[in-house]
């Protein structure tokens, strides 16, 4: 329900200000008409603010939203999972997650046009999942991936097809600016930061871990 998504999922100005109280309404003037609105409230949150940026990574906005993720994690999950072993992986997913949290966070607070957008909520796995995608296109690079293009299977090699997935983010992401890095139900802030987060840290998470003899070759 509504309560719960504001209670844990991630808030920006929670994360900004530490602050897990309610937080007011907010007078704003709105851009097309001149006339003021107030904005609603956010509710308490009965764990630590910085909590939510670990709670909001297993609630989805509906089963799109959560088949989706879990599509792209069962895909790409598996290779890196045994590269890293079972804990290892846990924790760089839990890790990329929270950063791609962090730059949604910092995004709003840098680029939103107004205040209210810093209380809109965020959640879902996108953001760790991004991180597992950063991770595959460099360790991963020639394994060939199965897109759907339509009604068409194309295979193509990871490189290309996390490639062009990253490229559209960056797109999206920059036509965004101004209204928080999040726009059509989609930060594309966390995306980007859980993507660069992978690339940088899958090679600090792989010290001391022996490779495994086999991969998957053929992710679809």
């Amino acid at each position: 329900n509504e309560k719960f998504t504001y209670e844990f999922s991630t808030i920006p100005e929670r994360i900004v200000t530490g602050d897990n109280r309610p937080i007011p309404g907010r007078l704003m003037i709105e851009p097309i008409t001149g006339q003021a609105v107030k904005t609603p409230g956010v509710p308490s949150t009965p764990i630590s603010a910085y909590l939510t940026l670990i709670t909001s990574m297993f609630m989805h906005g509906g089963i799109a939203h959560i088949f989706g993720n879990m599509l792209f994690l069962f895909i790409f999950g598996d290779n890196i999972e045994d590269r890293l072993g079972h804990l290892r992986y846990l924790i760089f997913y839990l890790v990329c997650g929270v950063l791609a949290g962090l730059s949604h966070v910092f995004a709003t607070a840098l680029f939103a046009s107004d205040a209210s957008s810093l209380l809109v909520p965020s959640l879902g796995a996108s953001g760790a999942i991004s991180g597992v995608l950063g991770a595959y296109i460099l360790l991963f690079p020639t394994n060939r991936v199965i897109v759907l293009l339509g009604w068409f299977a194309m295979p193509m090699p990871a490189f290309i097809a996390i490639g062009l997935w990253f490229v559209f983010q960056l797109i999206s992401g920059l036509g965004v600016l101004g209204s928080g890095s999040q726009a059509g139900g989609v930060a594309y802030a966390a995306h980007i930061g859980g993507f660069i987060s992978g690339l940088v840290l899958i090679k600090v998470f792989e010290i001391g871990r022996r490779p495994p003899d086999r991969y998957y070759e053929r992710e679809f």
